[in-house]
């Protein structure tokens, strides 16, 4: 599972921010907007990606998930309802003093749940926010297709890599 969703964070972030410079403006135009008060919804879990792992130089940091009151209903009984949002929220991480501590924040990475909008890409709109500033959206419309092509392989899952915790 964590090979899963650290590929899923591979592609969201290394791919998308690293091209995101080359990007004209009118791609990086969002279509989904950044979901004010994300950490009041339910925690679904959290990782830390360690230098050495094999997408630490594009996700190395530590995670977490959250969900909306609809997505966390998607989660229990597919397929995820329109208005589902998921966000992966990513931090550098720092170790002093024998602690593991979450340092500056590297991206908000949303996933926004509507069949009919985002018909092309599974029903499921993508953005990344770089430093977690809503107004610095970096995926675009052709970006979105890149997030898509790999949440194809969870295509039996609604295109969801996460599952929530017991």
């Amino acid at each position: 599972m964590l090979r899963i969703l650290a590929s899923l964070a591979a592609l969201a972030v290394g791919a998308l921010l690293a091209a995101a410079p080359h990007t004209a403006p009118a791609e990086t135009t969002t279509q989904v907007a950044f979901p004010d008060g994300y950490r009041e919804w339910r925690h679904v879990k959290s990782m830390i990606i360690e230098p050495g792992h094999a997408l630490a130089g594009l996700v190395e940091g530590t995670h977490h998930i959250y969900a909306n009151p609809k997505a966390l209903r998607g989660y229990a009984k597919q397929p995820f309802s329109d208005g589902s949002v998921l966000v992966f929220d990513l931090f550098e991480t720092q170790r002093g003093d024998k602690a593991i501590a979450e340092g500056p924040r590297k991206a908000v990475i949303v996933m926004r749940k509507d069949a009919k909008r985002f018909a092309a890409t599974g029903g499921w709109g993508y953005e990344v926010f770089a430093g977690g500033d809503p107004a610095k959206p970096q995926v675009g419309v052709k970006a979105a297709q890149m997030c898509h092509s790999c949440h194809l392989s969870q295509k039996k899952n609604d295109y969801v890599f996460s599952q929530p915790r017991d």
